[in-house]
């Protein structure tokens, strides 16, 4: 084949596959950012307590008249759709003066230091988690080699102003909310329990972090800390619970019954599938599933 054949062959194929490998490499960038989350419509769960996360990466607003608090900040690219979602909800970011975090990782913990700056907010973690989190995700309790792969997951490092303890309170006005260290997942995985007040009733909610043994971020004693995690989450009482994914909680099919439902907070109250979430993931660690 001659020579100026063979050179037009060439640069018709790298005409072809550039295009193609700049698109890869925009969709790998913005899957790194965003983790393919969309954005949610956000809406009123119960009483003061707000969806204002993504398709499946939770966030959520407990909203009260002295200032909210917000659980969760997704991934770095998530933070955006967070103070969109509380302005539609006729919020200002402003007014949030404290941020929770259920664990450390770059899909919940990413957009914090983004939101922190939005909100000039205090951020709370638990003790074991403040050191991650203030490291951008680098998680030094974990043994080699297994703390080099979180330093591939790192994310702007936010301030960690308080540490708290396993049974604190963190208040804001009327708000109270309750923490519960439940290791397993990471070692500073936190569960929050609340009140809200719905019409006449008030409600306990739970904010499960994940009972997902992760084949990367075993550290020594998991397995003791999963085992105490399964008790303490089933002796907190829960009326409506939800999770740092919205698939568990079936955040999307609660969300669809709310149009149909006498009060659309009814298809939220779920003691049942809070307790069989337990069920499912003590079986899971039973099981030896790891993620």
């Amino acid at each position: 084949m001659p020579k100026n054949t063979k050179r037009a062959i060439h640069l018709v194929l790298l005409a072809i596959i550039t295009p193609l490998v700049i698109v890869g490499l925009l969709k790998w960038q913005e899957g790194g950012v965003n983790g393919g989350q969309k954005y949610a419509e956000p809406f009123r769960i119960a009483g003061n307590l707000y969806y204002v996360g993504a398709n499946d990466v939770t966030s959520f607003l407990i909203a009260g008249p002295q200032g909210h608090i917000l659980i969760d900040g997704g991934y770095p690219g998530e933070a955006k759709m967070i103070t969109a979602s509380i302005a539609k909800l006729g919020f200002n970011i402003r007014d949030v003066k404290i941020l929770l975090n259920s664990e450390h990782h770059y899909d919940h913990a990413g957009g914090l230091a983004e939101l922190q700056k939005a909100s000039g907010a205090q951020l709370w973690a638990s003790e074991p988690s403040a050191d991650a989190i203030t490291s951008g995700g680098y998680d030094r309790s974990l043994p080699f080699p297994r703390r080099l792969i979180t330093g591939m997951f790192q994310y702007a490092r936010p301030r960690v102003d308080h540490v708290f303890r396993d049974g604190d309170t963190i208040r804001v006005g009327s708000i109270a909310i309750t923490a519960h260290l439940t290791p397993g997942h990471t070692r500073g995985c936190t569960s929050y329990s609340f009140p809200v007040r719905d019409g006449d009733r008030v409600l306990q909610v739970v904010s499960a972090c994940s009972l997902i043994v992760m084949e990367v971020g075993q550290y020594p004693g998991y397995k003791a800390d999963f085992e105490r995690t399964f008790r303490v989450l089933r002796s907190i009482p829960a009326d409506i619970w939800v999770t740092s994914h919205g698939r568990p909680f079936g955040r999307y099919r609660k969300f669809a019954a709310r149009a149909t439902a006498t009060n659309p907070t009814d298809p939220f109250i779920d003691p049942a599938g809070y307790r069989a979430y337990i069920d499912s993931g003590e079986a899971s660690f039973r099981r030896g599933r790891m993620h």
